[in-house]
């Protein structure tokens, strides 16, 4: 993929995505960045890029849910990385119809446009919590799909979608399924920030279920995921996990963190936190097989790393973390 080529990011003022948008820059690409208009001209998460690399991205505000503008923001693109999305689970639970329009038709459109542009490559982003609780470990891309949150049943209609169009209509479709992503930037709705700012703030951290286990993956090597599903050798249809192979619970991850902070503190169970039974995921751990063999892609910061760099970065912006310890959807 030569480096004058424009690609496109939906979805670049989140977490992930203004990570990939600040890589794609780094590595000399001319890049879209589509985020979701507001009035106060707010780019979310790509706000937090130095100058530099933010006059070399032209940014594009709309919303998925309007074909006219995502088909705009496709125009002469060759490689489009779609990320765009919402993806809290309690907020689906609050606003299911809202999910389903932005996860499930802004993907639709984004599948239109692609299509329309004839581009080279659509990178569909799915989800982990689209197999639900593990019927075997570890997870490959064969596990059956499960939909326990609407969160997680409009990412397993989008993926469909995305299959069939490429299925029916030869879209270029590579799918790709992180496996729980941390890292730098991450907001406090996640569970580790939320440990993370609870602990630097206080000796006691509400959490919801302590059971549950979860693989979690550092931030750039999802994004090193990304980038190597764009230019591998790869068939039309592909779908690829991204992640670590090893899970811990989120007792074990709490623990962890308090262990790299150097002193003990108190976990307290917020009834509030809790999700329904039959909706809460129990266990998530990816096999990274077909990863290594397809991309090439192995995670490379181990959990206790990821963690170290992610407290070290939290550290310094935790003015930026309001209402710590409320919990938010």
């Amino acid at each position: 993929m030569p480096n004058s080529d424009r690609v496109l990011v939906t979805g670049a003022g989140g977490f992930i995505g203004s990570h990939l948008v600040e890589a794609l820059v780094k590595s000399g690409f001319n890049v879209r960045a589509f985020v979701r208009y507001n009035s106060r001209q707010d780019w979310g998460l790509l706000s937090q890029l130095d100058r530099e690399t933010l006059t070399r991205v032209e940014v594009i505000a709309g919303d998925l849910q309007d074909a006219g503008a995502v088909d705009d923001a496709m125009r002469d693109v060759r490689i489009a990385f779609h990320l765009g999305a919402l993806i809290a689970i309690p907020y689906s639970y609050k606003h299911p119809d809202e999910v389903v329009a932005v996860n499930v038709l802004g993907t639709l459109n984004v599948l239109n446009a692609a299509r329309r542009h004839k581009i080279e490559r659509l990178i569909h982003t799915s989800t982990s919590e689209v197999y639900g609780t593990a019927r075997y470990v570890p997870m490959d891309e064969d596990h059956p799909l499960q939909g326990q949150s609407p969160y997680s049943a409009s990412k397993i209609a989008a993926d469909k979608i995305a299959e069939s169009y490429c299925r029916s209509f030869g879209v270029p479709v590579v799918t790709v399924r992180p496996f729980n992503t941390y890292g730098p930037r991450q907001s406090a709705r996640a569970v580790i920030p939320t440990i993370i700012t609870q602990a630097l703030s206080s000796g006691r951290v509400a959490l919801g279920s302590l059971e549950p286990r979860r693989d979690f993956t550092f931030v750039m090597d999802t994004v090193s995921g990304f980038l190597k599903a764009a230019t591998a050798d790869c068939a039309p249809g592909a779908t690829i996990n991204l992640g670590t192979g090893r899970d811990v619970s989120i007792r074990e991850l709490a623990e962890l963190i308090f262990s790299i902070l150097g002193r003990p503190l108190e976990i307290d169970t917020d009834s509030d936190r809790l999700r329904p039974k039959d909706s809460e995921v129990d266990r998530l751990c990816s096999s990274p097989a077909m990863a290594a063999e397809v991309l090439d892609w192995r995670a490379e910061v181990s959990l206790e790393v990821g963690l170290t760099r992610t407290i070290a970065w939290i550290r310094e912006h935790l003015a930026d973390y309001r209402h710590v310890g409320q919990y938010t959807v």
